[in-house]
């Protein structure tokens, strides 16, 4: 149940953050087992980073717990936290070597030079950047400079990982390069991590799960797929590409009261449900269409732009207000010759909907 309910008894992590900062409010639920990366996704300003922060104890929280491996840290200053933290600029010390940021951390709690050096090169060798233990931070790349972070937050041996947008900072390119890398990085980490992302794609190859937050609250959790395949929120539902009504359903008819429409499905339903469609399953027609489409609805175009190598028309009954996203190719959309404004006929099949209940 989003939000809700304690940890398990092998939860690594079992957190309760309450933080109230002007007018607004996070309240969330976070627990994540040992071994189990954690992905916070929302949209900006729902709350991700000042969840993180307050685990880290950079934020202070009005209520709540914090509980990592059984030990409640609610009130431990940050320095005494087993927390390491990787910051969406990374923040290494431009003024030291790649050994001696990752040496920092283990240096600033106590451990002998030579100790934490030899634990550094260690770590630096483990995300394969030994070559490149004397080079400064300016003279990394952008994905070096990133591992040089990741090394750094595990060089004081933390039992919480704490990742705030680590992959933001980088180009496409080298972004889905170091994606696949830090899976691996973080698949040797036996403790929790939690990593606060806006990108779909990092939190289906990172996370072993997905809590989603929207406005300071929990709207969504599961694993990546399921979250994907299930989407409880427009905000999921346009991230992961579909179109998604809530509605109620009667036999094989879900009627989407606020948009006065009707979306037939495959298999009969009862009660609360949400009916989703991928807009690759919608088909687009200048006159009404013939045949054995069970969904059909006359909208005008509000919108037209690429999106990959097809192109993404955007719908809408300005009267009731049902809108819906539909993928055409290129040829499809010159025989369509469609302009915005101009109304035009969207047909989706019935099987090609997926139901499921809201509870």
């Amino acid at each position: 149940m989003p939000g809700g309910g304690g940890a398990p008894a092998s939860a690594a992590l079992a957190a309760h953050l309450v933080v109230r900062r002007g007018g607004f409010v996070l309240d969330v639920r976070l627990r994540a087992a040992a071994g189990e990366v954690l992905a916070l996704l929302g949209p900006n300003g729902a709350g991700k980073s000042t969840a993180l922060r307050a685990l880290a104890g950079l934020t202070a929280m009005a209520d709540g717990q914090i509980v990592v491996d059984g030990r409640d840290l609610t009130t431990t200053p940050t320095e005494r936290r087993p927390i390491g933290m990787v910051f969406q600029d990374y923040l290494l010390f431009e003024h030291m070597s790649a050994l001696e940021n990752v040496a920092f951390g283990p240096r600033a709690r106590g451990v002998p030079k030579a100790e934490a050096r030899a634990r550094a090169a260690e770590l630096l060798e483990r995300v394969g950047l030994a070559a490149h233990a004397r080079r400064r931070p300016r003279a990394l790349s952008g994905g070096q400079a990133q591992r040089v972070a990741l090394a750094r937050a595990l060089a004081v041996r933390p039992r919480l990982l704490l990742l705030d947008e680590p992959l933001a900072a980088l180009d496409a390119h080298t972004r889905a390069d170091v994606r696949s890398r830090l899976r691996r990085d973080l698949a040797d980490f036996d403790g929790a991590a939690v990593i606060v992302t806006h990108d779909p794609l990092d939190a289906m190859v990172l996370a072993d799960r997905v809590t989603v937050i929207e406005d300071g609250a929990v709207v969504q959790e599961g694993p990546p797929t399921e979250v994907a395949r299930r989407p409880r929120t427009d905000y999921v539902a346009r991230l992961v590409g579909l179109n998604l009504y809530r509605g109620t359903a009667r036999g094989a008819v879900v009627e989407v009261a606020e948009a006065a429409a009707r979306i037939e499905v495959a298999e009969p339903r009862s009660g609360e449900v949400f009916a989703a469609f991928p807009p690759r399953a919608v088909a687009l027609f200048r006159e009404p269409p013939v045949g054995t489409l069970r969904n059909v609805w006359r909208l005008r175009i509000d919108g037209i732009e690429p999106f990959g190598d097809h192109v993404r028309v955007h719908l809408a009954d300005p009267d009731s207000g049902f809108a819906l996203s539909a993928d055409v190719t290129p040829a499809g959309l010159a025989d369509l010759a469609p302009a915005v404004g101009a109304a035009v006929w969207a047909g989706v099949k019935a099987t090609e909907v997926r139901c499921y209940p809201v509870g």
